[in-house]
C-alpha cells in the first residue's frame, strides 16, 4: 500500500483476525497493491468514496488480486460514533445528539475542505 502524495508505504496483512500494518515497508509480492494519495483515502476511510470510484477516477491504482480488497472490506465493522465501549455507559440520547451535532458540524467541513 502507498499513499502516492506523500510517499508513504505500508505492509497490511489481515491474520487471525486481526488486521496489522507496518509502515516504511513494502512486501517483495504483495497479494494487491494500492497507490492513492492520502486525501483521498480519508475519503474512503469516512465512507464518502469507495475505492471502486477512486480507481474509475482515475485517483487509485490497483495491481494485483483485486479480490483481497472485497475480502477485507467483508470483514470490516462500520461503528456508530456513540457505540457502547463498555456495556450501560451509552450517553442519554438527547445529550449525546447535543454533544455530536458539534462534532459532526467540525468533520463535515474538515470532508468538505478535503474535496469528500
Amino acid at each position: 500500500f502507498r499513499t502516492s502524495d506523500t510517499g508513504d508505504e505500508f505492509v497490511v496483512e489481515m491474520s487471525n483476525a486481526t488486521l496489522t500494518n507496518i509502515k516504511g515497508f513494502r512486501h517483495p509480492d504483495p497479494d494487491v497493491d494500492i497507490a492513492i494519495a492520502r486525501t483521498d483515502l480519508l475519503c474512503v476511510m469516512m465512507g464518502t468514496a469507495t475505492m471502486k470510484e477512486m480507481v474509475d477516477a482515475g485517483k487509485a491504482t490497483v495491481k494485483g488480486d483485486v479480490t483481497v480488497i472485497e475480502k477485507l472490506l467483508g470483514v470490516m465493522v462500520r461503528f456508530t460514533p456513540d457505540f457502547e465501549m463498555v456495556p450501560g455507559t451509552k450517553a442519554d440520547p438527547l445529550a449525546a445528539s447535543l454533544a455530536l451535532s458539534d462534532g459532526f458540524e467540525s468533520h463535515n467541513s474538515e470532508m468538505d475542505q478535503l474535496g469528500c
